[in-house]
């Protein structure tokens, strides 16, 4: 019996359908990158264990993709190495693109110009439970900067939040905290060695709410005291201004706590002079649960479609300094490019010209129309008109229903009249308008459409 064909779950293929709508998000990031100049980046998607492991918490690790070492190789071990993973498998699929960054990072550290900005939208990989807007293999879309503690790169990528989810049309929401204002809480509340389970339990707020999150923080560790003095942070309204005032007062025994309030006073600053078109809260429940970040933190929210956050990102003041590198700071922030497809989708933003690979075709009625036909074809394809001509003779029934199954806008009739005018017959198959096009003309109808 043939085997049925099938891919892993949390896995997808994608038509060409989806890839124009997938490339048109993707060139859109790239396009906006490049204009804050940073340049391309690609990294294996395999790394070295050693390369992934203890970079995202125990939670990340449980999550990584371990590849096995080739069949030769296991054949040749006894069941008793089998059973030592570290001897069956030393590499994994990458997690994120930001560890392997910083690998690259020192890896090429002589040949690199600091502060280095780069950008990288490749595939990452998580072991995952497969659900809605959440997949086992996806894209991510990075940006980051390294080599330099400036505010003015967190305020860059606000600008690229700005920016990206405008020329998307998404309205989004920006939440920003600070690790350093995490610490200073988890410090004043006196369970700074805590600082972990503090952040991996609040970070679910939003999806499991207060009382689950006060229940888990019981469960790792922290009194009811505690719990009761973290409360009311947790809940803090009003501006952002008003919040970093009340953090002031409530972190006044935490030295890094209150450098916390004063980096996001001065990027909160020049995010007002900027005038941003960008909603930016200040949300003390965001935590960012991966252990590396060490300064602001950001979250995207889109407004108008229930989803997981669609972006996200932070500041790390020694990521590098695992591989030993010591003293590089970074920021940096990746759009998931999976979920802002699905939201572009749930929300029909994806222009009409997206949905069409081919935006003219020409039918093929003979060989002298044929001739005609190709000789008009290469003048649209010189100015990358998407084009082609049908490469059959076929009843034009036949042909026209080819050109509707594949949602061609455009298509161009050729027969024995139109070579006697010298014009085509243009039909429009959205509207079922067509006219008459002269030769000369031609070109210049479709580069003024």
């Amino acid at each position: 019996m043939a085997q049925k064909p099938s891919i892993p779950k949390g896995t997808r293929d994608f038509s060409p359908h989806e890839m124009m709508r997938r490339q048109y998000i993707f060139d859109t990031i790239r396009r906006v990158f490049r204009t804050y100049g940073f340049a391309p980046l690609e990294t294996p998607s395999m790394e070295n264990l050693s390369t992934l492991l203890g970079k995202y918490g125990d939670e990340g690790d449980k999550l990584l993709f371990k590849i096995l070492n080739s069949g030769d190789y296991a054949a040749k071990l006894s069941s008793e190495e089998l059973m030592q993973a570290s001897k069956i498998c030393e590499k994994g699929l990458r997690y994120d693109l930001t560890v392997p960054f910083a690998r690259y990072v020192v890896q090429h550290n002589n040949e690199l110009t600091f502060p280095f900005k780069r950008y990288q939208i490749q595939p990452v990989w998580r072991a995952d439970r497969p659900q809605k807007g959440r997949y086992r293999e996806f894209y991510q879309c990075d940006v980051d900067v390294i080599g330099t503690h400036s505010l003015l790169c967190e305020v860059e990528l606000v600008e690229i939040v700005e920016q990206v989810f405008k020329a998307l049309g998404i309205r989004v929401q920006l939440k920003m905290n600070n690790r350093k204002i995490l610490f200073g809480i988890a410090e004043t509340i006196g369970h700074a060695d805590k600082m972990t389970d503090i952040t991996v339990a609040i970070d679910k707020l939003d999806k499991i709410g207060l009382e689950n999150v006060k229940n888990e923080l019981l469960e790792r560790g922290l009194d009811a005291e505690a719990i009761a003095k973290l409360q009311p942070i947790l809940e803090m309204s009003g501006t952002n201004s008003e919040k970093l005032d009340l953090l002031e007062g409530i972190l006044s025994a935490s030295e890094t706590g209150l450098k916390g309030v004063g980096e996001m006073r001065t990027i909160f600053g020049h995010i007002a002079e900027a005038g941003l078109d960008l909603d930016v809260q200040l949300d003390l429940s965001l935590a960012r649960g991966l252990n590396y970040y060490t300064g602001a933190i950001f979250e995207v929210k889109a407004l108008d479609f229930e989803i997981g956050s669609i972006s996200g990102g932070g500041r790390y003041d020694d990521l590098t300094g695992i591989f030993g590198l010591k003293g590089l700071s970074g920021v940096g922030i990746s759009f998931g490019a999976d979920r802002i497809y699905d939201v572009m989708v749930g929300l029909d933003l994806f222009p009409e010209e997206v949905n069409f690979s081919t935006r003219v075709l020409f039918v093929n009625l003979g060989e002298e129309e044929q001739a005609a036909s190709l000789k008009l074809l290469r003048e649209l394809r010189s100015e990358h008109i998407p084009s082609e001509i049908y490469p059959e003779q076929a009843k034009m029934k036949k042909q026209m229903e080819y050109a509707n199954r594949r949602d061609v806008p455009y298509v161009v009739i050729i027969g024995s009249q139109e070579l006697g005018e010298n014009a085509a017959t243009v039909k429009d198959m959205r509207s079922g308008e067509q006219q008459k096009v002269a030769f000369a003309d031609f070109k210049a109808y479709f580069t003024d459409k």
